[in-house]
């Protein structure tokens, strides 16, 4: 498919504290839901899709492209939303693409002056996620990494990077942007089918392991097959 002809996206996000969802045509919402979220995305996002398209007067063998948020961010609800974003691009027969939480909100600050944009997430594990110069890497408060020059924060664990990188005496700006919004998600995707962003498949980006625990007995046999 030509890039010209990709009019119709569907915008998907669940990697961090809000589900959201939107279709979007030729770069303006037609339709958008988005609620705070850290649970149940799995239910919650795909009644999100449905409603949006049904908004926008779209069925998903309408759309031209799928974008979602990889992460970093919540293990299910990276799993929730990139589950959800393969099976509607298999049965509408388009393209996926996913893009990182900080190429997101990259698109939300097109003028930063020259600044390095630092992407800070909460992990929810007393740490940051801190994705930068197309890297992400998990670091505690008391251990962040020295800006080589000024930087400007956005994500929503932004705000505590800032106050001690400023306490450090770096420069830094504090941007507004805390969490992506569906449109930045597909303005995104549009620009890594464009080359603009380097390829990265539609696949989890995961920082730390899952918070998940073996049973206390182990993990049950296989089938045996008859």
């Amino acid at each position: 498919m030509a890039l010209d002809e990709i009019r119709h996206i569907l915008a998907l996000d669940s990697a961090l504290s809000r589900c959201a969802a939107a279709a979007v045509q030729d770069g303006e919402v037609l339709a958008q839901q988005q609620a705070d979220q850290q649970r149940g995305q799995a239910s919650r996002l795909p009644v999100m899709a449905e409603a949006v398209l049904q908004a926008a007067g779209l069925a998903a063998t309408d759309l031209d492209l799928i974008a979602v948020t990889i992460g970093p961010g919540s293990f299910t609800g990276i799993r929730a939303g990139l589950a959800l974003a393969h099976g509607l691009a298999l049965a509408a027969g388009c393209p996926l693409i996913g893009v990182t939480v900080g190429e997101a909100l990259a698109e939300a600050l097109p003028g930063i002056g020259g600044r390095t944009l630092w992407a800070a997430s909460d992990s929810r594990r007393g740490r940051i996620f801190l994705e930068r110069d197309g890297s992400v890497a998990a670091f505690l408060l008391d251990s962040l990494p020295k800006p080589s020059g000024p930087v400007a924060l956005a994500g929503d664990a932004a705000a505590d990077v800032a106050a001690r990188l400023a306490a450090s005496g770096h420069d830094v700006m504090l941007t507004d942007a805390r969490l992506p919004m569906p449109l930045h998600v597909a303005l995104a995707a549009r620009r890594r089918m464009q080359g603009e962003l380097p390829p990265r498949p539609a696949q989890p980006l995961y920082v730390d392991p899952p918070e998940v625990r073996l049973p206390a007995g182990g993990l049950r046999p296989p089938p045996v097959a008859a």
